[in-house]
């Protein structure tokens, strides 16, 4: 009762058509409204401090983005508690500007007794997840609201050519649960490129056994195509890195890369490491496929979440008040 019948035909498609419509402008004007508005994107690094986080991200938006770069007389000193620091920075490139958050974690990995050292980083991920929420809940509500939740987590396991550690199994396990984790080999030119594999190999094993979720997962590929193409990343899981800000000359041509007694490493040459594909996932192809499942999928849960708790406190809250007849 009370429903409106409506009808629905089939597709009509172009060669259907009496004449150009112009349907597909929308995505002009799509893009001419993200150009002018920008967009957001938090990566976060997490790993024990030497295995190159800093450089990496550096090398991944060939600029120094990490807040060792930007802070002047930077002194590395180890963090006694795990911190969390974030710096923010506006790229510009061909007329699109990203706001760029790269937060870093001082202190994780590094203490004698590692126990719980992941709970501020699952508690920062939730405390943005938290002002989201409370910034969708106003009754007036900002046109925009501000983006810090984290898109993405690259968690950096050293190549020691072994097994996963302790503290990488529990982390991931965590943290996979509440956002996108991709985890990588850090300074994987210390690997010969057979245990190299051999490590990518048994990681997986680790990961699978362990029910450990890493980005991107099978339950949220939309469609076979998506499908293929995250496949093949699945595959090529954890992506062994290499990074620097440093140029060389190879053939006359400038190239990125880490000159040792026995040659350079070139650094975007898929043959030497695979920095080309994660810089190719998070930026080129993934990136906002990583905030629409930042959003979508990790947000959404919290959301739920939280908003099934605050119910009951106000159905509690009701009974208290409700008198008794």
């Amino acid at each position: 009762p009370g429903r409106v019948p409506g009808l629905t035909a089939g597709v009509i498609r172009g060669a259907d058509l009496f004449g150009y419509v112009g349907i597909e402008a929308v995505l002009d004007q799509m893009r001419r409204k993200t150009m002018k508005a920008g967009f957001e994107f938090n990566i976060m690094v997490v790993g024990q401090s030497g295995l190159g986080k800093s450089t990496l991200v550096n090398t991944l938006f060939k600029s120094k983005v990490s807040r060792k770069s930007c802070t002047p007389n930077y002194e590395e000193k180890i963090s006694k508690t795990v911190k969390l620091q974030s710096v923010s920075h506006v790229i510009e490139e061909k007329g699109v500007k990203m706001k760029l958050t790269v937060i870093d974690t001082p202190g994780f990995g590094d203490q004698i007794n590692n126990e719980n050292c992941w709970e501020p980083i699952v508690k920062y991920v939730n405390e943005q997840y938290e002002k989201y929420l409370k910034e969708e809940l106003h009754v007036n509500r900002k046109r925009r609201i501000p983006d810090t939740r984290v898109h993405c987590c690259i968690y950096f396991l050293p190549a020691t050519g072994h097994w996963l550690r302790p503290i990488d199994i529990e982390f991931m396990k965590r943290l996979g649960k509440i956002v996108s984790i991709v985890p990588v080999i850090a300074k994987a030119d210390t690997l010969t490129i057979e245990e190299r594999l051999e490590f990518k190999q048994r990681i997986r094993q680790d990961l699978a056994a362990n029910g450990i979720r890493v980005y991107p997962q099978k339950e949220y590929d939309e469609d076979a195509e998506d499908r293929i193409v995250n496949d093949r990343i699945r595959e090529s899981i954890p992506f062994a890195v290499v990074g620097t800000d440093k140029e060389h000359q190879v053939n006359g041509n400038k190239v990125l890369g880490r000159k040792t007694k026995w040659g350079i490493i070139e650094v975007e040459n898929a043959a030497h490491c695979e920095f080309a594909n994660l810089r190719d996932l998070l930026i080129r192809s993934h990136l906002q496929d990583l905030k629409d499942v930042t959003h979508n999928i990790h947000y959404e849960t919290y959301r739920v979440r939280r908003l099934n708790e605050s119910n009951m406190n106000f159905s509690e809250l009701e009974l208290s008040i409700r008198p008794f007849g």
